[in-house]
């Protein structure tokens, strides 16, 4: 769920972590105007099962994006398990974020999310990150787990989408600082699935790579329809088996 990086990036900014840890937590106090306080403590509980109008959260929920970018084939499945984990006292559902170039492996990420009983708001408790060339791992740069070395969970979808909010998505400084901000909200998509009306679209950035940008579009009752060059190609359920750790 986080800005897609390819491998070069990933591991210059892991020789540059060190630095990167200093800035990071400069450069989150300098930033005002993307919230990064929830009050999480009035949830009043949270639900690793459920749905927002533009996020699903339920077991077997997958979809399929694809696309070329720069020439290259691009495929990225997004399948909502039925594991959960718990993560800093809170059980949350693991979102399995499957990304291949040209056919081969690139990224796996496993996504840990719950939903705010207070306002459904899907916030976002870190994920576990691999990434792949020929095969083998090659870096696990970008994985964070709220109540693990300062992170704190962010919001990746709010329960109520406002044009012009900014929020952060990921609170780990030095590791993962994404956020988003909600640039549109009557957009009309055209993927290869079908035409979607009422979307809205965000611009995510991160204060430890400021040249990078991104945009992605959210449809309601399905959620991610498009993520830059990526289009929704498939959505549909899928069977698994109930698991928790």
């Amino acid at each position: 769920m986080k800005i897609r990086r390819d491998i070069r990036h990933i591991l210059v900014v892991a020789i540059a972590l060190p630095t990167l840890l200093a800035k990071s937590e400069f450069s989150l106090a300098q930033e005002p105007k993307y919230t990064n306080t929830f009050r999480f403590e009035q949830c009043r509980g949270f639900s690793s099962t459920g749905r927002n109008p533009f996020f699903v959260l339920e077991p077997g929920f997958q979809q399929v994006l694809a696309g070329k970018d720069e020439g290259v084939d691009v495929r990225l499945t997004i399948t909502v398990l039925h594991q959960t984990k718990k993560i800093n006292g809170v059980t949350t559902r693991i979102v399995e974020e499957v990304e291949t170039k040209n056919g081969k492996l690139f990224e796996i990420a496993r996504n840990y999310f719950a939903i705010c009983n207070r306002d459904n708001s899907v916030v976002y408790f870190g994920e576990d990150v691999s990434f792949y060339n020929n095969g083998v791992v090659v870096s696990n740069q970008g994985s964070w787990l709220a109540g693990i070395k300062n992170a704190r969970p962010g919001i990746i979808m709010p329960g109520t989408v406002l044009l012009g909010a900014r929020y952060f998505q990921e609170i780990a400084p030095g590791v993962a600082l994404d956020r988003a901000e909600i640039v549109s909200i009557n957009e009309v998509v055209y993927t290869p699935a079908r035409i979607f009306q009422n979307s809205f679209k965000t611009e995510e950035t991160t204060p430890l790579d400021p040249s990078v940008k991104e945009f992605k579009w959210y449809a309601p009752g399905i959620g991610l329809i498009r993520d830059g060059v990526l289009k929704l190609v498939q959505s549909s359920p899928i069977k698994s088996e109930d698991n928790e750790d």
